[in-house]
């Protein structure tokens, strides 16, 4: 496992400012996750109530905790021309023996149709890659979830496979699963 002092807290793409979580971003979360909560509800497990603000900012402290013990990279994106806060695009699964990574996203409605999940998951994956030293970067997604498949697609990622009756989604019925990744082969000779 490599020292979290090769993590970056922040770093920044061409219309994004991306940063780990802290505490007291709680509340500005929330209000993102309550403005999108009918649209994610379907894609994210862990959608399946509205959070409080509390519980929200739990989460800020905890991801914060985790960033700093190197066990997720949660990332929070900022446009750069406003301060506003987008989304999520980061990633909570870390597997250090290999190294693979997981990356997750989501995006507040009223930024959608953008290209800001894109851009910030094309960055996330190159950290990934160049900072992380990943083998391999996965993203999974509800097979039902075209607007998450197109994000995975524009930023490079291969379809490896649909796993069939994978998962249960929140109103319990069951899905299928899209399997995409980008992987680092080492030549030698």
């Amino acid at each position: 496992m490599i020292s979290t002092k090769n993590l970056p807290r922040s770093f920044e793409t061409e219309r994004l400012l991306l940063r780990s979580p802290r505490k007291g971003d709680g509340a500005m979360i929330n209000e993102a996750v309550r403005e999108s909560f009918k649209a994610i509800t379907p894609w994210l497990p862990w959608a399946k109530t509205l959070p409080t603000v509390d519980e929200t900012e739990a989460f800020a402290v905890d991801a914060e905790e985790g960033f700093a013990r190197a066990e997720s990279f949660n990332i929070l994106l900022f446009r750069k021309d406003t301060g506003r806060y987008v989304g999520n695009a980061g990633i909570p699964r870390l597997n250090w023996s290999i190294p693979s990574f997981e990356i997750g996203y989501w995006v507040r409605t009223s930024e959608q149709g953008r290209g800001f999940i894109s851009e910030a998951v094309t960055e996330v994956t190159r950290q990934a890659f160049e900072v992380l030293g990943a083998r391999r970067v996965e993203i999974f997604c509800d097979a039902k979830n075209v607007s998450s498949a197109s994000v995975a697609e524009r930023a490079g990622f291969d379809l490896e496979g649909i796993l069939k009756n994978h998962r249960v989604r929140n109103d319990g019925t069951i899905g299928d699963t899209r399997v995409y990744a980008r992987t680092f082969f080492e030549t030698t000779l």
